[in-house]
């Protein structure tokens, strides 16, 4: 944890000192923030990895139901689950409903003793990029970087056990590369969900949220994306 928080003030005070240079350095900071994202989901998804082996060779592994059961989430029957996502999406800028692609990539754990708990069972960290441009689709000079610590609570549906839902609310730092010096702003997003479960392992999350920027009109974002549990 230490080291992901070091990282991070590194990569930032790097990402700074480069938007101080010149305009053409812009290029490196999005490249640094970007880094420096992959790099922390990669150091959360070690550590969980290995806290879960650990955990695995300590005690006996509880029964898992049978495959095409419709379990709702892989390790739900002992309380927990790691989950590993990707899900891209479009953006939808106010004014005018402008599509901007949005990518999202990031590491959540539920806990079980967290089942219970109004606000969340499952806390998460994700990496999104952004385009920050006033023109285009995929990419532009100027780039939207977040890094988001997150509280997700998942919930069955009634009369199914192949499709529950969640809500999620996410904090975090994003940063405009493209402009002279990098501006960093608080990130807030609310979203609500639902996952199509194929079996124990693999998913399928479909989600709409609202997202906040200061100095950045409210926007929504519609999202896809396959997760990977265990």
């Amino acid at each position: 944890m230490h080291s992901g928080r070091r990282l991070l003030a590194r990569v930032t005070q790097t990402a700074d000192d480069l938007g101080r240079l010149d305009p053409g350095a812009n290029k490196m900071a999005s490249r640094a923030v970007f880094c420096c994202g992959l790099r922390l989901c990669s150091i959360l998804l070690f550590l969980t990895i290995r806290a879960a082996a650990q955990t695995t060779t300590s005690t006996q592994p509880p029964a898992q139901p049978p495959a095409g059961s419709g379990a709702p989430m892989a390790g739900m029957s002992a309380g927990t689950s790691t989950d590993f996502f990707v899900m891209p999406g479009s953006d939808f800028d106010r004014p005018g409903l402008v599509p901007r692609v949005n990518l999202n990539i990031g590491i959540g754990h539920t806990f079980g003793f967290l089942h219970r708990d109004p606000i969340g069972d499952e806390l998460t960290f994700g990496y999104t990029y952004e385009n920050a441009g006033t023109h285009g689709f995929f990419h532009t000079n100027f780039g939207s970087h977040t890094e988001a610590l997150g509280v997700m609570k998942n919930f069955n549906l009634p009369k199914t056990k192949v499709v529950t839902g969640y809500t999620w609310v996410q904090a975090g730092l994003t940063s405009f590369t493209g402009y002279a010096h990098v501006e960093n702003r608080f990130y807030d997003g609310e979203a609500l969900g639902v996952v199509i479960h194929f079996n124990d392992h693999n998913s399928l999350w479909i989600q709409e949220s609202y997202n906040k920027i200061p100095t950045v009109p409210w926007y929504t974002t519609t999202g896809l994306g396959y997760t990977w549990s265990w």
